[in-house]
């Protein structure tokens, strides 16, 4: 495998301008409850496009691990260049910060993955050719389930957790890979109040970093990270490269320059681009994961 140590896009893609939604034939399947929290219903919308081809990607909706709802509009938006390519988008909402932290928020995204394996047929979706997507917070989760998975536990009494949270593909935008430095416990005089799902014991931050479950049956995992990025420094995404590397995980990272945390304008284009060609290419076939 060649290794890089970036892949900078300076493209004339960028003259495509922003991606913008077209009113084509995408149908929306809203609030799918995929489990329950507390007696609170977890869900997740299913934009299917009209030319779908069983490929979906789950976006993780999640910014500092909080998880809120969209207009579907809204949604539509931000997807269309995946439904352009025929891949159906699943907006996953988990159990969100300040009321849950990290090791609360996992499982949920865990099982949105487990659930749609189960369900894949009456969803219209291929089981094995699921993607998964995220940034910041939401580039976390995606990695913890691309690189943190499991193959479900068969004693167990949910059928849902008898199934496995594996994709075929990750994509993470600018994501935060180590927590161990970062887990502050619940103590006030060391909690984080800017994100509070960090407020979770410091035992269990190996646990919850995606850097440190990297192996060599990994799905392909595409990073892309401003190097300008005041909030979760570019190095993380160096860092996850080079493990991905050493384990053979087929891997690129993008690194944008003078892009900060959220890309506005060409860097959008830039990242959305680069998304969408790599699911068409790591979901356009059968996966063996």
């Amino acid at each position: 495998m060649t290794r890089l140590s970036a892949v900078i896009v300076l493209v004339g893609l960028l003259v495509a301008g922003p991606v913008v939604a077209e009113a084509q034939d995408v149908s929306v399947t809203p609030d799918v409850v995929y489990g329950h929290k507390y007696g609170m219903a977890l869900t997740f919308d299913v934009f299917t496009p009209g030319n779908a081809n069983g490929a979906a990607v789950l976006n993780m909706v999640s910014g500092g691990w909080r998880s809120q709802w969209r207009p579907h509009d809204v949604s539509q938006r931000r997807y269309q260049a995946l439904l352009d390519a025929g891949i159906t988008v699943l907006a996953v909402r988990h159990g969100s910060s300040p009321k849950y932290v990290i090791p609360e928020i996992v499982p949920d995204v865990r099982r949105a993955v487990r659930y749609v394996r189960l369900n894949a047929r009456r969803l219209g979706v291929d089981a094995n050719r699921l993607g998964v997507w995220g940034g910041s917070a939401g580039g976390h989760l995606s990695l913890m389930l691309g690189h943190a998975s499991d193959n479900g536990d068969p004693s167990s009494e949910d059928p849902v957790l008898r199934v496995s949270n594996r994709v075929a593909a990750v994509v993470a935008y600018y994501p935060p890979v180590d927590l161990r430095p970062l887990a502050r416990g619940a103590s006030p005089e060391v909690t984080n109040t800017r994100f509070p799902a960090l407020n979770f014991d410091p035992s269990e931050g190996s646990a919850y970093s995606p850097i440190i479950h990297v192996s060599a049956d990994d799905p392909p995992t595409l990073l892309i990270h401003g190097d300008s990025d005041g909030l979760v420094d570019v190095s993380n995404s160096h860092e996850m490269f080079t493990a991905l590397q050493e384990h053979g995980v087929v891997s690129e990272k993008i690194i944008i320059p003078g892009a900060d945390h959220g890309f506005r304008g060409d860097d959008a284009v830039l990242a959305t681009t680069a998304m969408v060609d790599w699911f068409v290419e790591h979901l356009g076939a059968r996966s063996t994961y």
